[in-house]
Formats: C-alpha cells, structure tokens, sequence
C-alpha cells in the first residue's frame, strides 16, 4: 500500500519536474496509483489469510501430534496387557496339561489295579466255588483201626496220632474248634480270609472265644463267635 503511494507520488513529482504533464495523464496517473493502492491491499488481504491458515495448520498439527501420542501410549497399554494375558494363558495352559498328564497317570495306575483286583476276585470266585462244594459233600469222618489180635501188644497204638488225622467237624453247622482247626479248614468253614486264620493259628491256643480279639478284627469276631469253639 505505501509503495503504491511512494510510486505515485514519484510520478506525479517527475511530470511535475519536467514541465510537460497534460491534465489526462495526470488523471492516468492517479489511477494506476489507485490500481496499485486496491492490488497492495488484496495482496494484503492474501497475506493475511494465508498466515491465518498457517497458523490454523499449526494448530491442527500439534493437536494430530497429540492425538498421535495418545494412540501410541494406548497402543503400547494393549500391547503390555496383550502380553500379560498371553503369558497367563500359556501358564494356564502348561498347568491344564500337567493336569492331563497326571490323570492318566492315576488312570493307568487305576486300571493296573482294576485289573490285580479282578484277577483276585477271579480267584477268590474259584475258592469260594471250591468251598461250597466241599461244604455240599459230606465231610469225611475217620475210621478208627480195628483192634488189634494181640491186646498185650502196647506198642501198637489203637488210634492213630492226632496230628496225622486231618481235622474235619462232624457237620457243616458243628461248630470249628480254632484251637485245632488247621487254616484252611477255617478259611473253608468259616469264610474268613487265609492271612485271618494264619494269625489265629499263629496264636493259639485260646482259653476263650473272647481270646481271638486280640489277633483279628471285632467284625470278624463277631462273625464267626457262633461257629467257633475253644475246648475239645
């Protein structure tokens, strides 16, 4: 604007010097002047905006660089709990297997004695068998020896030793002596088990019945108290 002007007025001031300016370039002049005034104050105006958006740019550029590293903060919060989360799945995961690996463990060992288990109640199934039917048979009742033709003769015993006289109760509902019953005879009569009637022939004899709660079991006992004799 003030170059306008300045230009202008050199102008007016040169025409003025040399003598010769004539009324129409004078008003020429003062119009290019005020050509040159209006176009300095659009470049003006021009000037003015395009600071304005710069300005309005910078503004929008800091608030972007802000925005930006507030993404780059919650980006990073993710990332971190992503890993925290990852790192407790897979220990979840670790812990799940072990898990696993144990149970099957236990299941095979389970089934090995599923399988002992089986066998031993094959086996006892074929004792109890055998019981029973020894228990339908009728129990074999030793003949005593003949007398012998000589009476004088004291070497020869009329009855053979006890011990070789294998025991055997008059009837399935006789009572069984523990005092001299062998263990299978008791296993057999009795229905207890074979170590039971070892730990009773291991401790006999016994005065009472009652004698036999100290070697086995009160429920055993009082199983077998009714079938069971301590005297001869």
């Amino acid at each position: 604007m003030r170059s306008g002007a300045v230009i202008g007025v050199l102008v007016l001031a040169a025409m003025t010097a040399v003598g010769c300016v004539s009324s129409s370039k004078y008003e020429l002049a003062v119009a290019e002047a005020e050509d040159a005034k209006s176009k300095a104050e659009k470049v003006q105006l021009q000037k003015k905006a395009l600071e304005d958006e710069v300005k309005s740019l910078r503004e929008q550029k800091s608030k972007l660089a802000a925005d930006l590293e507030l993404a780059s903060a919650e980006r990073q919060r993710l990332e971190d709990s992503l890993g925290k989360e990852r790192g407790g799945v897979n220990a979840r995961v670790r812990d799940l297997e072990q898990r696993s690996r144990d149970l099957a463990t236990q299941n095979r060992a389970m089934k090995q004695q599923m399988g002992a288990l089986k066998k031993q109640n094959d086996s006892l199934k074929g004792t109890v068998a055998r019981y029973q039917k020894a228990l339908k048979e009728p129990p074999a009742v030793p003949v005593p020896p003949k007398a012998p033709a000589v009476p004088s003769a004291p070497k020869v015993p009329a009855v053979a030793p006890a011990k070789s006289v294998p025991f055997a109760p008059p009837s399935a509902l006789a009572p069984v002596n523990v005092n001299l019953a062998s263990a299978n005879d008791m296993v057999l009569f009795l229905g207890i088990p074979k170590d039971v009637a070892e730990k009773i022939v291991a401790n006999r004899p016994f005065k009472v019945k009652g004698g036999l709660m100290r070697v086995i079991p009160k429920s055993t006992y009082n199983a077998i108290k009714d079938r069971i004799s301590v005297t001869p």
